[in-house]
């Protein structure tokens, strides 16, 4: 069964966020747009490139509104470790939460149960707290913020513009269209 448009499941989490531990849960995930980015592991080698590129478009995902979630099997203690020793990682100023017990990492389907670390998933989760984009990707496969971005905006486009649909390769302020019997075969 997809996780598209299923509700967060309930979690409870510490993470590491503006040099402090803040709790986290579903709740905080609530009343804006998210992005919660899963990750195997805090000091690696594609993980620092990936926290760093959300890094670097942080401020375009505050422009839209969202919030961003970095999610690993290691704890605060570790992100905390890792933001202060590491260059790239001390551009983060997104949540960096901890999931040890794997709670979280197993709600969003992404656990490689045998290695006890997660998938590359990626998440945007709508104000209500539901689900509305899932990417999983192999551990070697790194991700585009950028590409990110335009995944967001179209679906906040299309969850702000009932009966309106994104095409391929949409960006904003491009077409849309608006499915109905007078398309169907003239694309």
């Amino acid at each position: 069964m997809s996780l598209i448009n299923t509700q967060v499941k309930p979690f409870s989490a510490t993470a590491f966020h503006a040099g402090k531990f803040v709790p986290v849960n579903q709740d905080s995930l609530k009343g804006k747009w998210s992005v919660v980015m899963f990750y195997p592991a805090d000091f690696t080698f594609v993980c620092p490139t990936e926290l760093e590129d959300m890094a670097d478009n942080y401020a375009e995902f505050q422009k839209m509104g969202v919030e961003v979630y970095s999610v690993s099997t290691d704890t605060h203690f570790a992100h905390k470790a890792w933001h202060d020793t590491s260059e790239a990682i001390k551009k983060v100023n997104y949540v960096m939460i901890g999931d040890p017990t794997g709670t979280l990492t197993r709600n969003f389907e992404v656990m490689i149960e045998e290695a006890g670390l997660a998938l590359r998933g990626t998440f945007v989760i709508n104000p209500e707290g539901q689900i509305k984009l899932c990417e999983i990707h192999d551990n070697g496969i790194g991700r585009d913020a950028t590409e990110l971005t335009r995944k967001v905006k179209a679906a906040q486009y299309v969850a702000s513009h009932p009966g309106e649909v994104c095409p391929a390769k949409w960006t904003a302020g491009a077409a849309t269209l608006k499915p109905s019997l007078d398309l169907v075969g003239k694309i």
